[in-house]
């Protein structure tokens, strides 16, 4: 019934910034939710789908908890870990807040057993869901917040009120009776007005819950609060006569209390103009402040008021640094949780960083061999091919340019970066590595030996390079060899910089920027 009345009151449209899946849950359509929700493979898509919010900064959990759609949330929070379901609103709340508001105990439940530290979430002003049920008087609801956290009963607001508070402000006894027994000191509990759950109490109209909290402890008949008002001047303001003979009829009444303005129950009454409240007053024996000193003086009350303010005071100091440090350890774990859950992000991202490095060097890899090979059987000057002219000396398909010195070391640095791109390919191809630690291990050797792959390419280019050129044109060969020395130089040696002294072992007797240099000195000295 609940459902339908909700779905009948509040309006289907959507809001801007809706997803599909904020749709689905405003319109409880439970299919679209399953569909959407398992097709969605992806971590990362699948959790920024479901902790998106719209305008009003509405999870699609938050939305199908306000439209009170049972199904759908039980469908839903399957899905949500703790930080997600935990989002709130623009309005303070979160999911499991709403769903008190409206009264939603199946919801409740749901969200309690997939995540029982939801019941410790606030809002702005550091109210709990327990809280909005003991306001709204949804004793079902308080049941299963209590025991899902027994502790709850202890939280208060930013202005000091417990559920207790809003609960025995409100008239709701059922609240009332669960929440003492729970914990019967938090009748004691003051606000930062200095008033407890009797003062709050006091000025409704429900007897019964003045009787429970009397009952669940007598002390607080006779507590004031920060203007020195005890119960009975609060009742007597507010002109409550029923609830000033409720407090008369008790025992421990103290009459005599005169609070910071120098008023008694009765001067209080006289000066808001509450007769009725003033003639029981009077019936019962009830003196004007006035009175009190001619007869008595008031030192003893006074005195006795305050030692038992102190006291107060001090109860509510140790429970407050209890309940604060009880929120330090929740939000510590709350904490850990969400670091964690970057920790795995950021480790997925190095782990796909570092799969999309070994693709690219295995493509770099096959490119080098392939350069490699072509450029062994299309040197410049092509072969001896016309087996009737074989010069002197040579031989059928060898190459024109073979006598030449910087041919040779064309020849064996080519060899030599063919043969070690291939050694990477077939590695990359052929063996599986799954530990991170040895990927990366693999990795570091694999970047070196492409390192040097590039290197002796590079060597390869500029010896062939005098070839091509001829005698008379040397110079331009050598002209081009002035930047192949301190750009390769400079970036080897940034290399060998940033890269950790513990990966360096493949070059760690030489550094390479200087064995470049002298390399390529020596093809020109050879060809020379």
């Amino acid at each position: 019934m609940s459902v339908t009345r909700k779905k009948m009151t509040k309006q289907l449209t959507g809001k801007r910034d809706d997803t599909r899946l904020h749709s689905a849950a405003r319109s409880g359509n439970v299919s679209v939710i399953r569909e959407t929700l398992t097709a969605t493979e992806d971590e990362e898509e699948l959790h920024e789908l479901l902790a998106r919010q719209n305008q009003d900064g509405e999870t699609p959990l938050y939305v199908a908890a306000e439209y009170g759609y049972v199904d759908v949330v039980r469908e839903m929070i399957q899905f949500y870990d703790l930080p997600d379901a935990g989002i709130k609103a623009r309005n303070g709340f979160d999911a499991l807040h709403i769903a008190p508001k409206q009264g939603d105990s199946d919801i409740v439940k749901i969200l309690l057993e997939a995540h029982p530290e939801l019941s410790m979430t606030v809002d702005q002003s550091n109210t709990t869901a327990l809280h909005t049920a003991a306001t709204q008087g949804h004793i079902e609801i308080v049941k299963l917040l209590l025991e899902a956290r027994k502790d709850l009963a202890t939280i208060a607001k930013c202005n000091g009120k417990t559920a207790l508070h809003s609960a025995a402000r409100n008239g709701h006894v059922a609240v009332v009776k669960v929440l003492l027994e729970q914990d019967r000191e938090i009748a004691t509990r003051v606000d930062k007005k200095g008033q407890t759950a009797l003062h709050m109490a006091v000025k409704g109209q429900n007897l019964e819950v003045v009787e429970e909290l009397i009952n669940g402890d007598p002390s607080t008949i006779n507590l004031v609060d920060n203007k020195g008002n005890t119960p009975l001047h609060i009742a007597s303001r507010k002109g409550r006569v029923q609830m000033v003979k409720k407090l008369l009829e008790q025992k421990e009444t103290n009459t005599k209390y005169v609070n910071r303005s120098g008023e008694t129950a009765l001067d209080t009454a006289e000066k808001m103009g509450n007769h009725e409240v003033k003639d029981t007053l009077l019936e019962q024996g009830v003196v004007k402040a006035s009175a009190l000193v001619k007869s008595h003086g008031n030192t003893a009350t006074t005195a006795t008021a305050t030692a038992t303010t102190t006291a107060r005071e001090l109860k509510q100091t140790v429970s407050d640094i209890k309940h604060e440090v009880h929120n330090q350890l929740e939000h510590t774990r709350e904490t850990r949780k969400r670091v964690q859950g970057i920790a795995k992000r950021i480790n997925k991202m190095h782990q796909e960083g570092l799969n999309n490095a070994i693709n690219s060097t295995t493509v770099v890899a096959v490119l080098i061999a392939t350069v490699a090979f072509a450029a062994i059987f299309t040197v410049p000057g092509q072969f001896v091919d016309d087996p009737s002219d074989v010069p002197k000396g040579e031989i059928l398909g060898e190459a024109n340019i073979a006598p030449q010195g910087a041919f040779l070391i064309f020849f064996v640095f080519d060899s030599i970066a063919l043969f070690i791109s291939l050694a990477v390919v077939v590695v990359q191809t052929s063996v599986v590595v799954i530990e991170s630690k040895a990927k990366k291990q693999m990795m570091a050797i694999i970047n070196k030996l492409m390192w040097l792959a590039c290197v002796l390419i590079t060597v390869s280019f500029l010896a062939l390079a005098f070839v091509v050129v001829g005698k008379e044109e040397k110079w331009l060969a050598v002209l081009q060899m002035l930047p192949t020395r301190p750009l390769p130089a400079a970036a080897l040696d940034s290399w060998w910089l940033l890269t950790p002294k513990s990966e360096l072992f493949l070059f760690y007797a030489f550094p390479c920027s200087k064995w470049l240099s002298r390399t390529a000195t020596a093809v020109q000295s050879f060809t020379h």
